[in-house]
């Protein structure tokens, strides 16, 4: 297949990237500790952490790890929101010999069960915050460890312990929780540092993440991400984004605005690793949903690369405060997890200089598969063009590839796209050509440049400020209710997120109402999953087989 998309690339993007650069992910921690030393490696609320702490730091950690005689391979499940903390986990459980689960701190007890039981974590690792939900959701999985680390835990000792202060009794952030059995945080580091540390001998095809996802077919499953799947993709970000950081006026140092979750692929290769790799700045933002807090740490400091949703992107632009942000040395605003709109990527390129670069890319993938230009000055509707090493090709529903402009299935091949989900051979076979192409389940359509549009959803998934959102989990938690006949959840635009939950619903007793399904749903669900609208109907619309109709729900049939 002919990569008719290289003869329009920015100058300076190579066609490949070489993804034996680095055995590991290991290894390129490693380069990047020696490289950098005293440099400034990640900052949150004030608190800097250089290259050499960060090394240091996550040694100890893995030090800790291999003293609890675990298996090399071993699940360590992290459950932190963009604190110090989270970085240093992660690394230390890669430079371990372990592999990563990373786990949305959102979850309730039944979401986080399925995960641990489903990965087979022996390890958990939580903000104290959420330690009550680990509480709960613990018996009966094979988690045999348990460190809970707290807000202050990095921030210095005086520091530390006012913020911990405030958040346990000013804020009463912190649920009550018992856990006799945990280490606290600050306890492993302290043992880490005093122990062994061995390095592994970890290679490209050792699993580094399981990153959960419901992939295509809406069931829950762990993408099984190689050392090589996540170098491989964090070469191909760097190449793409250089271009973006060479643009004037020059800089000494590449920060970048990490407000996206680092348990999010997104976030974890577009702002952790990419920025490990540069020697750059993350500048952590433990609650992006906090847009005046936000906006006070852009004030103070002038970031490069800011990727984010367009949801984020549409809440700052909204913010009285926005204005006051200086964004003179702004290379580039990365715009993926969710479809830009148009409104927001014209306002945003107007009040900062700098378009919104739209991008695209699955859990499956690393993530990123395609990316605009960065050197584009308005909105182009496209995903861009497929990153170095990447093939996309557009195919019909026998698997034959379809002519240029014509509507298929995004499939993608390259070196960042997973070997499969953990523990599910046929959910793998489904998604995979003979000749090694993934199917996204997206539709797309490719123009005469390269450039890809995507047009619709083969499936049903939702997506709520990038979140995927399943209606079979939402109707299944539902109709546990005990007052529906049946219901269908779909996506509906929706101005805040891109998309909402409605949830259609056939009531068996006349007294329900929209506020009893959704206070019965929050004690189940993820916030971002608790339909945000409910209507009830006399009937759903269904196939001559009995299948609800969800497509004609969401198109108000």
């Amino acid at each position: 297949m002919e990569r008719i998309w290289l003869r329009n690339y920015p100058p300076g993007v190579p066609a490949d990237i070489d993804p034996s650069l680095y055995p590991s992910l290991v290894a390129l921690f490693e380069e990047s500790f020696k490289a950098f030393g005293d440099e400034t490696a990640f900052v949150c609320m004030d608190k800097a952490l250089t290259y050499r702490e960060f090394e240091q730091t996550s040694r100890a950690f893995a030090a800790y790890l291999q003293g609890l005689g675990l298996a090399r391979g071993t699940r360590i499940a992290i459950m932190m929101p963009n604190v110090l903390q989270t970085p240093v986990a992660v690394t230390g459980a890669l430079r371990a010999g372990m592999t990563v689960v990373n786990v949305n701190p959102l979850y309730k007890p039944r979401e986080l069960e399925f995960q641990l039981k489903d990965s087979g974590a022996e390890v958990i690792v939580v903000l104290e915050n959420f330690a009550k939900v680990v509480e709960e959701a613990i018996p009966g999985t094979p988690v045999k460890h348990v460190i809970v680390a707290s807000m202050g835990d990095m921030l210095g000792t005086l520091k530390g312990a006012v913020v911990n202060l405030v958040v346990r009794h000013v804020k009463k952030m912190v649920p009550r929780y018992s856990l006799p059995q945990a280490m606290a945080f600050n306890d492993v580091l302290a043992r880490g540092r005093v122990g062994a540390y061995a390095r592994p001998d970890v290679g490209p095809d050792d699993i580094a993440f399981l990153q959960y996802t419901g992939g295509t077919t809406g069931v829950a499953k762990g993408a099984i991400l190689l050392h090589r799947n996540l170098v491989a993709n964090m070469l191909q970000v760097d190449a793409w984004y250089q271009p973006m950081v060479d643009l004037p006026p020059p800089i000494d140092k590449l920060v970048i605005l990490t407000a996206l979750p680092l348990y999010h692929i997104f976030a974890l290769t577009a702002c952790f690793l990419f920025g490990v790799r540069k020697g750059a700045v993350c500048l952590l933002i433990p609650n992006p949903r906090d847009i005046p807090g936000l906006i006070k740490e852009l004030k103070k400091t002038k970031v490069n690369s800011f990727p984010a949703v367009n949801t984020l992107f549409n809440a700052l632009l909204h913010h009285p405060d926005f204005k006051s942000v200086d964004w003179s040395l702004l290379k580039c605003s990365i715009g993926g997890g969710m479809a830009v709109q148009q409104q927001v990527a014209e306002l945003w390129v107007r009040a900062t200089g700098r378009p919104i670069i739209e991008g695209y890319g699955l859990s499956e993938t690393s993530p990123v598969l395609t990316c605009n230009r960065g050197d584009i000055h308005e909105f182009t509707g496209t995903i861009g063009f497929p990153v170095p090493s990447t093939e996309i090709s557009i195919r019909d529903d026998a698997g034959h590839e379809v002519p240029l402009g014509e509507h298929g299935e995004i499939c993608a091949r390259g070196p960042q796209v997973m070997p499969g989900y953990w523990n599910k051979p046929n959910e793998t076979a489904l998604v995979m050509t003979q000749d090694g192409f993934f199917r996204t389940g997206d539709i797309g359509v490719m123009d005469d440049r390269g450039r890809i549009k995507i047009v619709d959803r083969k499936k049903d998934m939702i997506s709520v400020s990038g979140l995927k959102v399943f209606p079979n989990e939402v109707e299944d938690q539902a109709m546990m209710q005990g007052q529906i006949a049946e219901c269908a959840a779909v996506g509906v635009p929706d101005e805040h997120s891109g998309e909402a939950v409605k949830l259609f619903a056939v009531k068996k007793s006349a007294d329900l109402t929209e506020h009893d399904v959704q206070a019965f749903l929050r004690a189940k669900l993820a916030a971002y999953k608790v339909p945000k609208y409910v209507e009830f109907r006399n009937e759903l619309p269904k196939t001559n087989v009995g299948k609800i109709l969800r497509r004609a729900l969401r198109d108000g049939e």
